[in-house]
């Protein structure tokens, strides 16, 4: 029984890092994907919104299998499950923020 509080306070831990490091780095990336978003310039515009269209519009687990097994593919070198874990939902959840700092930028008269 003890072990498995101790499994039970692990796992915790490690979800506590995910959710705290997620947060960290996608509000402020969101933030920057909302500009670009915005920007008068259709280049930019059109990338950033091709990037928030794929972000949101596939499944977060097909996300994260591209962003752990792709980059040993195409560099042939990898890293670890929780970098990839890290890097997959900041990249999911900044879009997602992008588009709610659009809409509250927008609202704005």
């Amino acid at each position: 029984m003890g072990n498995l509080l101790l499994q039970m306070l692990a796992g915790t831990v490690t979800s506590l890092k995910i959710f705290i490091l997620t947060l960290l780095f996608s509000l402020p990336l969101g933030l920057l994907v909302a500009k670009g978003r915005m920007s008068k310039n259709p280049i930019i515009s059109n990338m950033v919104n091709m990037y928030i269209m794929i972000m949101r519009g596939t499944p977060l687990i097909l996300q994260l299998l591209f962003v752990y097994f792709a980059p040993y593919y195409i560099f042939g070198t990898s890293y670890d499950r929780f970098t990839a874990v890290i890097v997959g939902f900041v990249i999911n959840y900044a879009a997602y923020f992008a588009e709610i700092y659009r809409g509250g930028i927008q609202s704005i008269p």
